[in-house]
């Protein structure tokens, strides 16, 4: 293998309850699902059996307004510890209050439950609530903006999840800080911040890194530490979930239109995990290429 390095991991980010604001982490345990306890939580549509997601801000315009986070750092082989979840008005809930769904449901002003993503896999204080979900993949909404350069416009589509799982297309999401320079230079008016890309990990790229750098990992191994191994299986692309406000940034539809016009919508890149382990805030990363064949004659 060839290898190459390609910086270091500045930032770590976990999502408990799918399309709400998460947390940033200092460090955090990678499983074959990705980040320990991301996207373990998603919220169910009751009338629809869809879930809920920022990818469709028609219908659920105030989830970037709430907040996830776990009680408690979750372990590998334990229960997943109770969410709590901060409402737009400062308000706290856990996972394990008894009132929950009325109080999301009422506050979303649609009748909601949150479900895990997998309960026999995933245990947790929810566990006990039977999902009413069938077997079969988690459906949810995308509405795409009247915009050139997306493979649909001024309307909503139905997809499909990866199985068990409240994941778009992968379990985790790379992106660098050469991609955000990169956008930051093509749009200098935008805001192109971490917080609109939802990563899980974020690294830091040399000094020396020009543009969407992590669009060559593609194909690659991509090694986090002494322990952690992904395998970079395709570009991030990206919805009108990047435009939406959120805290102090401004709805903004010129970043999704910069992002489609310079990189064919993509932001970032999406990985399997290889090999599992604990992720931290400074940890060296190294791409390592596959050595082509030699060619037979």
């Amino acid at each position: 293998m060839e290898q190459q390095q390609a910086g270091s991991v500045v930032g770590i980010w976990r999502y408990p309850v799918k399309s709400m604001m998460g947390e940033e982490l200092n460090a955090s345990q990678v499983t074959e699902r990705g980040l320990l306890g991301d996207r373990a939580y998603g919220l169910m549509d009751r009338s629809t059996g869809k879930v809920a997601s920022a990818k469709n801000p028609r219908k659920w315009p105030r989830l970037f307004d709430f907040r996830a986070a776990y009680v408690d750092p979750p372990r590998p082989g334990a229960q997943l510890p109770e969410v709590r979840i901060t409402l737009p008005d400062g308000a706290v809930l856990t996972s394990s209050q008894a009132d929950l769904d009325q109080t999301l449901s009422r506050v979303l002003q649609r009748e909601v439950t949150l479900e895990k993503a997998d309960p026999g896999r995933q245990p947790g204080p929810r566990s006990r609530v039977p999902t009413p979900r069938a077997p079969e993949p988690a459906r949810a909404e995308e509405y795409w903006p009247d915009m050139e350069g997306l493979d649909y416009r001024d309307t909503v589509t139905d997809f499909d999840m990866p199985e068990h799982t409240f994941f778009d297309l992968a379990v985790v999401h790379v992106l660098t800080t050469a991609t955000l320079d990169r956008l930051r230079e093509l749009y200098p008016q935008g805001r192109f911040e971490v917080r609109r890309f939802r990563p899980n990990i974020v690294v830091r790229a040399p000094d020396d890194a020009n543009g969407f750098v992590e669009n060559d990992w593609i194909g690659s191994t991509v090694r986090i530490g002494d322990d952690v191994r992904l395998s970079v299986t395709g570009p991030c692309p990206r919805c009108v979930m990047t435009t939406l406000p959120q805290g102090d940034l401004p709805k903004d539809s010129g970043i999704l239109r910069t992002a489609a016009r310079h990189n064919q919508t993509n932001v970032g890149v999406y990985a399997t995990v290889v090999r599992g382990g604990e992720v931290r805030r400074g940890a060296a990363i190294t791409v390592e290429e596959p050595v082509a064949a030699p060619l037979q004659v």
